[in-house]
């Protein structure tokens, strides 16, 4: 598959995945996704990546295999930049904020991710390179700043 192909079914999967919340374009190889928008690092601008889904907590792991490509994707320098991301899942957005696990961590979650996508395993041993892996979770707001939010909002409404 040519590269610009790829780019192209990537794209035109990530809107109808976020049109459809997810009723269509919902799996890769059989598998579920979710649809992770993130900032471009250098570029700022907003990109929408479809991505194995794999569960957490309240939130995913992402792992940037790239099918055990040699160099990271470029969604991980954009995550890695500006780590709080919206996550599109099973008909729902959640605002996340990413952490890269530690090698250890890493280990720890390596067969819950398989168990998603087992080709994780097979792309791990491809390439040389460490896959980073990622855990978003829930942004979580203090009361104060929350109520401020519902406050600015509510008087915005009245002008």
């Amino acid at each position: 598959m040519s590269m610009l192909y790829f780019k192209v079914f990537m794209t035109v999967q990530a809107f109808v995945f976020r049109i459809t919340g997810g009723r269509l374009m919902g799996k890769l190889r059989g598998m579920d996704i979710c649809v992770v928008k993130t900032t471009g690092a250098k570029s700022g601008k907003i990109r929408y990546i479809p991505l194995m889904l794999v569960p957490y907590e309240e939130g995913v792991i992402l792992v940037a295999s790239m099918g055990g490509a040699p160099a990271h994707p470029s969604w991980y320098w954009n995550i890695k930049a500006h780590p709080e991301v919206l996550v599109y899942l099973e008909g729902k957005k959640l605002d996340l904020v990413a952490e890269q696990v530690s090698d250890d961590k890493k280990a720890e979650l390596w067969s819950l991710i398989c168990s998603f996508y087992p080709p994780y395993d097979d792309y791990q041993k491809k390439t040389e390179r460490n896959i980073p892996v990622f855990n978003l979770s829930l942004i979580h707001i203090s009361e104060p700043t929350r109520l401020l939010s519902i406050a600015y909002a509510v008087f915005c409404l009245k002008k």
